[in-house]
């Protein structure tokens, strides 16, 4: 299966990945044997060595990969992921208290935290399409993404809505624990249509939401009205809730990559997927609560 994130549609937990269990097709008529390169096969073959989705399993925990050294984990992916989370909050708070937003310093600021943005962009970009994680990488995209996020927060927060950033972060927090639960209880069932349709949906979003930032650079003001008024409330709800398909996209490649012994060091991709998608979710939520809160 193909993640919505860019890191685990680059380098997912399929095929040809050379990760035990997971590129041992059977032959046909014959089991899979077990071999110096895949020392798990299974007598029935892993459905994931070819297309996951032909053979639908029960829904639930796949069948978990013997325990061996060097192999990724829950606790790892935990960890990694609240590392990374954490650089992006320690600089996104450095970047709300040293970087003021008042209408003397508010140009400098905006245009660092612009300019921080656009590196955190090419930072994943390159994450994203290369073969194996670096953990130096992904903290320093987080870093910069996080000055970029406390000095948007800060100007929401100080010029548009008091409160907006705090509100934003305890969104992002339910929609979290609540796809979190509904995934683990088999409430949203991850298969191929389901992945597809998260797939058309966050396209056709992305394509509408460049055009209207197109037409907004080019014509000044709100462009078509996708961002601001009763279709920016809608778009922004609209963007909550693929952000959290995307979430249960993400727990579905966690844990086929727990269950199929993906190596300890795909922790990082992990948690830089989650980390891009967190960070979807809260400005989605920071962008609503601007609408409903301007004049």
């Amino acid at each position: 299966m193909r993640s919505s994130n860019p890191v685990f549609s680059r380098r997912g937990f399929g095929r040809d990945n050379g990760y035990a269990g997971f590129n041992t097709a059977p032959q046909a008529g014959g089991p899979a044997v077990a071999t110096q390169a895949n020392p798990y096969a299974q007598p029935t073959g892993n459905p994931y060595a070819q297309n996951p989705y032909a053979q639908q399993q029960q829904y639930g925990a796949p069948p978990q990969a013997p325990a061996a050294a060097g192999r990724m984990t829950i606790d790892d992916v935990v960890m990694r992921t609240g590392t990374t989370l954490g650089v992006l909050v320690v600089t996104a708070a450095l970047a709300w208290a040293l970087l003021p937003v008042d209408d003397a310093n508010i140009g400098r600021s905006y245009g660092i935290g612009i300019g921080a943005a656009l590196i955190a962009m090419v930072l994943g970009f390159v994450q994203a399409f290369k073969r194996k994680a670096s953990p130096a990488l992904i903290l320093t995209y987080a870093a910069f993404e996080g000055v970029f996020l406390g000095v948007v927060s800060s100007v929401v927060d100080n010029r548009i809505a008091d409160g907006a950033a705090m509100q934003a972060v305890l969104g992002t927090m339910a929609v979290f624990a609540g796809v979190l639960v509904a995934y683990k209880a088999g409430w949203i069932r991850v298969n191929r249509r389901f992945y597809g349709f998260v797939m058309a949906a966050a396209l056709g979003f992305i394509l509408l939401m460049a055009v209207n930032l197109l037409f907004a650079v080019i014509g000044g003001g709100d462009g078509l009205g996708f961002r601001s008024g009763a279709l920016g409330v809608l778009f922004g709800v609209i963007g909550i809730i693929l952000g959290a398909c995307f979430l249960a996209l993400d727990f579905k490649q966690v844990e086929d990559g727990i269950a199929y012994g993906a190596p300890r060091e795909e922790a990082w991709l992990a948690a830089f997927g989650l980390t891009l998608t967190l960070v979807w979710i809260y400005l989605e939520f920071l962008r609503l609560i601007s609408i409903l809160n301007s004049d």
